[in-house]
């Protein structure tokens, strides 16, 4: 009765009415509202023999009201405990911010974003986010740093496992509904990052330099950004790469031009983890106190973890190099945003409903429908999937067969791989009269030799073989930029053995980001591209394999044939010498095909779909009128399947150069045997539209082409003319 009582009192109002923001900050100290734009990491989970001066020192800081927010402290209890310190202790009783890394699930995790993002489902993804943010609410958590909106055409950035592909149609369909999932209810914060151009690191390797021009920005890097601007996304994040030579936490240009003034941002932007600290190694501060300046006057509202701002801040105000309106304008933000939040009002956390909302089943059941809605089949050659159910004798082959800690995948919030669901168990829950047995074979990265007599063993009695190959949550993410991104270790030869071995068998693939298959590609003849599925991974590749679910999803990023093809992606331009105009001295390579491996929006199904009667409702229009594209879509197999109709255009001459074609819709369908449905598409200014020489927005005249089918390389279906 104890703990029902204060888990009741801890959720009701402290305050009747709302708080007065310009009446509480004309109460503050100058150290207090520095206080609140000092964001700190892990206060409350010191250990070691300094733990509990540790503790102190945190806590007297709280009282002293300067945090503003804390990042990396997880759970009702302990967030509680803290934020008793601040509105119970601190002079003004300014509740603390408390954030958290919640990019694809918390407790329950959910496919990778970049697999997510494969099943062309935004509604689908609003719904993750959700539960994401129900679960980490739960726990104190009332601020994600998610959703990462980066575009990425490189498959050597270890990020890329982190947002949805390289494509910025895609990537505004996806952000903008991911925003909407978090921000439900409108008591939890998202947070769009990051903030800009970070996915065109030089090389793929991470943290590196970029420079593209402001027309690239604006047409591949910004558009997902604004799409979180749209969905009143409540804060951004800056990125730590620098852009046209200014690194973002101090660029005015992206901070205050663009996202203030022009988009008429009004939440906070807060920077990536010691982001200002970083200036100095860039080379564009001298000291803590330069890049303190440089970040707070390119637009900056909240430092993560390092303390330039805080600590060198007062003296910046004294000797006027900052104003006191330049300070209080990042304050206000910061407190607005907890207003919003209802922070002022109910600061606390329900500590009893916390292990319910974790363990809520209904949230493991949706985080095993979208692994199942996000795999998708590369080959299916010998008609191997789906497997029979009458199988008797199952071998799991592969690092990854009985490994419940790298099916999770990187970021994985307060995911738990004891609770998540090997693809051994999920066999083994699929065919339980079955023999399903299990060997790794090898290990993930490392040349130690295959265990040839385990592996014969294995194989002999096997009446079918299920690989399970790729690479370890720690080879994806951040900081995990590969140089080779086939098969680490001897994870290829392993198949080769088991190709070998005459059996049929199927390949499993378990990554974060586009792999370049080589050998797989060309000779297996089963893929199925799993990505880092979640907790419940095992069971979702089960349901695919057996036919309980009929892979539909489409690749949102293209598979190089190989590494020297990176970057590389759909959407990119003609050049003055295409490879298809002749024979030599053309744009291409001597020993590869330009195309990729496996083609953005590409997937297969066990069913079959035919897409035609591709109608327009006009020929011709003018430059602020609309069309309506028509197809129909008709399951001409055996099963239920979904299919994803894509649409195409390219604008065929221009006063800029244009890409040779550009996605402007998608849908996926679910439909019947023999069934047939209409679908349509809606091009008008914001698709056809484009910044033309004078960067501003046009649409301009001239033909359009169309192209509709399920991939990026869709056969021209129409054409229509802008006059």
């Amino acid at each position: 009765m104890k703990n029902t009582l204060l888990a009741l009192l801890l959720t009701l109002p402290l305050a009747a009415q709302p708080v007065d923001i310009d009446k509480l900050m004309s109460q503050m100290t100058v150290a207090e509202k520095f206080g609140q734009i000092q964001q700190y990491s892990g206060f409350g989970f010191t250990t070691g023999p300094t733990a509990a001066a540790e503790d102190a020192k945190q806590k007297e800081l709280i009282r002293a009201g300067k945090v503003g927010s804390i990042l990396n402290c997880v759970g009702a209890k302990v967030t509680n405990e803290l934020q008793r310190e601040a509105v119970q202790h601190s002079r003004l009783k300014i509740p603390i911010l408390f954030g958290f890394d919640v990019i694809h699930g918390h407790r329950t995790v959910f496919p990778s974003p970049l697999g997510e993002s494969a099943s062309f489902d935004p509604k689908g993804c609003e719904e993750t986010a959700a539960v994401a943010a129900k679960e980490s609410a739960a726990q104190g958590i009332r601020w994600t740093f998610a959703p990462m909106v980066d575009i990425a055409r490189d498959a050597r950035w270890g990020r890329i496992v982190e947002g949805s592909g390289e494509d910025p149609y895609l990537g505004c369909a996806l952000a903008s509904a991911r925003v909407r999932g978090f921000q439900r209810g409108g008591k939890y914060a998202a947070c769009a990052k990051h903030w800009v151009a970070y996915g065109a690191a030089e090389a793929g390797r991470d943290y590196n330099t970029v420079d593209v021009s402001e027309r690239t920005l604006r047409e591949i890097y910004f558009p997902p950004f604004k799409a979180c601007v749209d969905a009143d996304v409540m804060t951004f994040m800056t990125s730590f790469n620098e852009v046209s030579g200014l690194p973002s936490t101090a660029n005015r240009f992206v901070l205050t031009d663009v996202l203030r003034n022009e988009w008429k941002f009004k939440g906070l932007v807060v920077s990536d983890y010691e982001a200002v600290d970083e200036l100095r190694h860039h080379g564009l501060a001298a000291d803590g106190a330069a890049a303190a300046l440089d970040s707070l006057k390119a637009g900056l509202d909240m430092e993560m973890v390092s303390e330039h701002i805080a600590k060198n801040g007062p003296a910046l105000l004294a000797a006027k190099k900052i104003t006191m309106a330049e300070v209080d304008q990042a304050v206000r933000r910061i407190l607005l945003i907890k207003q919003k939040l209802g922070l002022f009002d109910n600061p606390f956390t329900a500590e009893e409903p916390e292990q319910k909302v974790l363990f809520d089943p209904a949230h493991r059941a949706l985080a095993r429908r979208s692994a199942a809605r996000s795999l998708v089949l590369l080959k299916n050659d010998q008609k191997v999937l789906p497997i029979a159910r009458t199988l008797s004798n199952i071998a799991v082959v592969g690092p990854l067969g009985n490994n419940q800690e790298d099916i999770i995948g990187p970021w994985h919030g307060d995911g738990k791989k004891d609770e998540a669901i090997s693809l051994l168990t999920g066999l083994r829950n699929k065919f339980p009269q079955a023999k399903v047995t299990f060997v790794a074979g090898c290990d993930i990265n490392s040349d130690k030799p295959i265990d040839r007599a385990a592996l014969t063993q294995t194989l002999a009695g096997a009446d079918m073989i299920i690989v399970a190959v790729g690479e370890s949550e720690l080879m994806s993410g951040e900081a995990k930029s590969r140089s080779h991104i086939g098969l680490p270790g001897q994870q290829e030869a392993l198949v080769k053995m088991v190709h070998e071995s005459g059996k049929p068998y199927v390949v499993t693939l378990i990554h974060g980001r586009p792999l370049a298959l080589g050998w797989l590609a060309e000779k297996c003849p089963t893929l199925l591209e799993c990505w880092f599925p979640g907790s419940e991974g095992g069971n979702a590749i089960a349901d695919v394999l057996v036919g309980e679910v009929n892979p539909g999803a489409k690749l949102p990023v293209s598979f190089p044939r190989n590494v020297g093809q990176c970057p590389i992606y759909y959407n990119h331009k003609n050049t003055g010498r295409p490879a298809d105009l002749r024979d030599s001295y053309v744009s291409n390579y001597m020993d590869v095909p330009n195309s990729p491996q496996f083609s953005f929006g590409y997937g297969l199904s066990y069913t079959t779909f035919k897409i035609n009667e591709v109608s327009l409702s006009r020929n011709s229009l003018s430059p602020k009128d609309s069309l309506t594209v028509s197809a129909s879509v008709q399951n001409t197999g055996s099963l239920a399947g979904d299919e994803v109709v894509q649409l195409y255009i390219r604008d065929k001459v221009a006063s800029v150069t244009r890409p040779v074609r550009e996605l402007k819709g998608f849908e996926r369908v679910s439909l019947e045997p023999g069934q047939k449905r209409q679908v349509t598409f809606q091009l008008g200014p914001k698709e056809l539209g484009f910044y033309d020489r004078s960067m501003q927005w046009a649409v301009e005249p001239g033909e359009f082409e169309v192209f509709v089918g399920n991939s990026s390389l869709a056969e021209k279906a129409a054409s229509f003319t802008v006059r």
